[in-house]
């Protein structure tokens, strides 16, 4: 490699990648895999739990979500709350959610970039809640600070957002064993893994945009626990 050659790292997109797998499988198209093989029942139930004990939905929440994917894990919760709406940039991953778990009208999925969607939202008072589980990787920081803003200058009646699977830049190393990947690679949006954040560098973007975070982490036998951490944004 000369010396202004940069080094090579795959690009990922999880919109071509979930058109490669079948219609019903919904872990590999989201990529909750462990070596490739979907991962098991135990450790979906382990993320129902952390989403549930992080917003505690109620009957009268409504309930937004950023980079929904499939609809796999969230439409466990639409009997706790009275309304949903999921969007994410991905048309074919929409229409899986809607084929599979769409209940209309209340509990809806949308094909729109998350920065897009906070800009034209006509009624952002009517949400209460949000959920941004493992897609917040796959934003840059001026994007990821836009939506943030917008959540608490906008959408003024959220006072939780819980954001999950992020994954811990402090502990690259861990899952890295057999290289050490690039400053570069660790901060682009356009990989399998997306953007690695320290904890700190998460904290000072989201009070940069009015949150204050309490961070946690997934139980010890989560398969990705030891690389990965949540985070509980509040007013």
């Amino acid at each position: 490699m000369s010396k202004n050659e940069k080094p090579y790292y795959p690009k990922f997109s999880y919109d071509e990648h979930a058109r490669t797998c079948a219609p019903d499988d919904f872990s590999r198209q989201t990529c909750r895999t462990v070596q490739g093989k979907p991962v098991t029942d135990e450790q979906i139930q382990m993320i129902i739990e952390a989403i549930e004990s992080a917003l505690g939905l109620n009957p009268d929440d409504v309930l937004l979500e950023l980079a929904c994917g499939n609809g796999s894990l969230v439409h466990f919760f639409f009997e706790s709350c009275k309304g949903y709406l999921g969007v994410d940039v991905s048309e074919h991953l929409v229409s899986v959610a809607k084929k599979n778990f769409e209940v209309l009208p209340n509990y809806q999925f949308s094909v729109q970039g998350a920065v897009e969607y906070v800009r034209q939202e006509q009624q952002p008072e009517r949400f209460t809640k949000m959920l941004w589980y493992a897609g917040f990787p796959y934003f840059p920081d001026g994007d990821a600070e836009e939506i943030l803003s917008s959540m608490n200058i906008n959408f003024s009646n959220i006072q939780t957002i819980f954001i999950g699977s992020l994954p811990d830049k402090d502990r690259a190393e861990e899952f890295y064993k057999l290289r050490q990947p690039s400053a570069e690679e660790l901060s682009d949006s356009h990989t399998a893994i997306g953007i690695w954040r320290t904890r700190s560098e998460f904290e000072e973007l989201a009070g940069k945009a009015g949150w204050k975070v309490v961070f946690s982490t997934m139980p010890e036998e989560y398969f990705n626990s030891y690389y990965r951490y949540d985070a509980l944004l509040s007013r």
